[in-house]
């Protein structure tokens, strides 16, 4: 398999790191489209979101990263609110096949994103 996010996540390649820990990283998004643009990525390889099963590991995977967008968001500063994306698929524009999400704040967002 040859996927930028699982090499970002074994350390083959180097990312801006804002949190880490066993299960999941989150690091500055090379392009961002908001003063704060961060992706947070479960470090298990799942092709997108579509890929995520009923099983209980995968289950509790996505519910310890979403426990910690707090955590993030808190180190980032965004107190005052920040719109969190998963883009599935090729009519999602998701672009890595590899389940991440983007954590945009700083800058007032718009309805409807696109």
């Amino acid at each position: 398999m040859d996927c930028i996010f699982c090499a970002i996540a074994n350390g083959e390649i180097t990312s801006n790191k804002v949190y880490e820990d066993e299960e999941i990283l989150c690091f500055h998004d090379l392009e961002p489209q908001a003063p704060v643009h961060v992706l947070i990525i479960p470090k298990k390889h799942f092709e997108s979101l579509e890929a995520v099963t009923e099983s209980a590991e995968d289950k509790e995977l996505l519910g310890h990263l979403m426990s910690k967008v707090h955590v993030i968001t808190e180190s980032l500063g965004l107190e005052n609110g920040y719109r969190l994306v998963c883009n599935t698929g090729e009519d999602g524009n998701q672009t890595v096949k590899h389940l991440h999400f983007h954590l945009l704040g700083k800058r007032k967002m718009a309805w409807p994103p696109g």
